[in-house]
């Protein structure tokens, strides 16, 4: 049965945030927790659970990094400065009122290839840690190996081929010899493939995304301070005729993994005048921020 997909991205779009969002429409945990222990990759573990946001009960998914690969991608003092202070003093985003599953990874180090820091989202701290930085061929590997149908791997390597086009864009060199963080980070890679599973196994033959909400401002990254939105997602947003609506909030709300995610599932940019909803699922962010970090997704 095919289905239509509607991803309201009133808060932004991440990748963690999409996963969590479809996991909530119904996806066997079960089966994705097993096709996500087929990647092979080693250094983290995967949370599904529950936790409150503005209230409202909604599904989160973690990928939770051992200290060889933490990125501190939600350090909001790093990220942001002197704006911690303000987005503290909203409601605590990580509230786990109840466990879901928990499934740890034991596989083999995959080898990745080293190469040069990127710089940006997935924003690391420097604090001496091995991090990998693979190129795209790696990732297509890697994709490859993984016990996923043969759908879901072409919409993982659509997601990665689009990343790695907006930062051969920004960094001004051929796609070939990017190696950079943000397609080479571990939870990137989990993240990516776990939306492929998740998009393939409800069945989503069209997704609907009218606008994404991104924030102002700057974010700090490993080698300096970037505007919002940062380079690789004004890349995709122009590539690829999303719809951006800047808000007055400060921080980036929209990162490179989602907007490549909703780049690459995208078929249409217009509700339907008359629908029904099917399932809504809602999806959590991680970030502490001035809107409510919660992507609502509808099967329409």
């Amino acid at each position: 049965m095919s289905r239509q997909l509607y991803l309201e991205c009133y808060s932004g779009i991440s990748g963690d945030m999409t996963v969590a969002a479809l996991v909530d429409l119904g996806v066997d945990q079960a089966a994705l927790l097993q096709a996500l222990s087929t990647i092979p990759v080693s250094g983290y573990q995967v949370r599904i659970s529950r936790v409150k946001k503005s209230g409202l009960d909604v599904c989160d998914f973690d990928v939770i990094l051992d200290a060889d690969h933490e990125n501190h991608d939600h350090d909001m003092e790093y990220l942001y400065g002197h704006l911690h202070d303000q987005f503290h003093e909203r409601e605590h985003e990580h509230d786990h009122v109840h466990e879901g599953h928990v499934h740890e990874h034991s596989f083999h180090e995959y080898d990745g290839t080293q190469g040069c820091d990127h710089e940006h989202n997935h924003h690391e701290h420097t604090h001496g840690h091995h991090h990998e930085h693979r190129g795209l061929p790696e990732i297509l590997s890697i994709i490859d190996q993984t016990q996923i149908s043969a759908h879901a791997k072409e919409i993982a390597r659509d997601i990665f081929e689009i990343l790695a086009q907006a930062e051969a864009k920004a960094h001004g060199v051929p796609v070939e010899q990017v190696h950079f963080h943000e397609v080479g980070a571990v939870d990137s890679i989990v993240d990516v493939i776990a939306v492929a599973f998740c998009v393939d196994a409800l069945g989503i033959s069209e997704v609907i995304v009218p606008v994404l909400y991104e924030g102002t401002g700057t974010v700090r990254c490993q080698h300096g301070i970037l505007p919002v939105p940062v380079p690789a997602v004004a890349n995709i947003a122009a590539a690829y005729g999303l719809k951006l609506h800047l808000t007055p909030d400060s921080g980036e709300y929209v990162t490179p993994t989602g907007a490549a995610i909703v780049a690459a599932l995208r078929t249409r940019e217009n509700l339907p005048e008359e629908y029904r909803i099917e399932a809504i699922g809602l999806g959590a962010g991680k970030r502490q921020t001035s809107r409510s970090g919660i992507l609502r997704a509808m099967l329409l």
